[in-house]
């Protein structure tokens, strides 16, 4: 026969067709939100590394989730801007702070209706602008590991419920669950960053966050991005710890280990769409260079298709009114 039997783009010959067999599908049910929000501020602040975000003032968090929970995206992630800083990040872990004061305000008007996640870290709270607290000029991990947990129970308190440690501390997911539990907050879930990469992918957000650390960097206690192996021993340290779910960050060029995140482990796995990559696709979208939509729907897919759960990604609210559009 000068044709194979078997010929497989029979199964690409109309619209319908490939919807049929499409193997990897995409909705905002797979999305998370990150929100951030600012102490002391009037009106919105403009992230300009990173179009279409902005620091919010308390008095708009309400509407902005109203509108996140309108295009069924079911969870947001709180980032919080604090007016004052100091060399511990009290202001982390403070009742009355700015990310305590979001969630409660969040919890009040929606109740159950979203899934209010916070970021558990130091970075936008401490002088040093470093995710732990700083003894002999160097990140102290055990001195860092009770202000994280006091932080984490201060948002549960708030009306939290999944707290997300990104400070990347040895021994965090432990500190963190036993305080909840402690604190009798055992119904508050755990998602750590837990294979968090030093990555040059963060530049947007730490001018989003204000989070850049004033000396050195985080190649200390952030993940080499050329280990994979270092990157499974860190997720499966989280799981023994007693995590609920675990995250790869960033996720387009981490491809392959959230793949292997999957193979392996028997747990919900999330992943990070990080600032980098959303300022990338802006960026050449804006110069006409690419669809946005497109290239968005196409890099949000690839890392389901990876083996993501849920994806946290500035695209959020974009992707999810593209797909309901479609």
């Amino acid at each position: 026969m000068s044709f194979p039997t078997r010929r497989l783009r029979r199964l690409r010959t109309s619209e319908k067709m490939r919807e049929l067999v499409q193997e990897t599908r995409l909705s905002p049910s797979d999305l998370i939100c990150p929100i951030f929000v600012q102490e002391d501020i009037k009106t919105r602040i403009k992230i300009e590394s990173m179009p279409s975000i902005e620091r919010l003032p308390l008095d708009d968090v309400t509407d902005e989730v109203g509108t996140i929970s309108d295009l069924g995206i079911p969870a947001i992630m709180l980032f919080g801007i604090p007016s004052n800083k100091d060399e511990t990040g009290s202001s982390a872990f403070d009742d009355n702070g700015i990310v305590q004061k979001a969630i409660s305000q969040v919890r009040e008007n929606f109740g159950d209706k979203i899934v209010i996640m916070a970021d558990t870290c130091l970075c936008q709270f401490t002088s040093t602008g470093h995710c732990g607290v700083i003894s002999n000029n160097k990140v102290d991990n055990d001195a860092s590991l009770e202000l994280l947990a006091k932080t984490a129970v201060s948002q549960a308190k708030a009306g939290m419920d999944t707290s997300s440690p990104s400070a990347m501390m040895d021994g965090q997911v432990a500190a963190i669950r036993n305080a909840l539990d402690d604190e009798g907050f055992s119904d508050v879930s755990i998602m750590s960053h837990a294979a968090k990469h030093r990555s040059n992918f963060y530049s947007p957000f730490r001018d989003a966050a204000a989070c850049a650390p004033e000396f050195g960097d985080r190649k200390t206690y952030q993940m080499p991005y050329t280990n994979a192996r270092e990157a499974m021993m860190e997720v499966e340290t989280d799981i023994n710890e007693g995590v609920d779910i675990v995250m790869i960050k960033p996720a387009l060029s981490y491809l392959d280990l959230i793949s292997e995140t999957r193979r392996r482990f028997n747990i919900p796995v999330a992943a990070y769409s990080v600032s980098g990559e959303y300022a990338l696709v802006k960026a050449a979208s804006q110069l006409g260079y690419v669809n946005e939509n497109e290239v968005t729907d196409e890099i949000l897919s690839s890392i389901k298709r990876a083996g993501a759960d849920m994806i946290v990604t500035y695209f959020a609210k974009s992707a999810a009114k593209f797909m309901q559009e479609s």
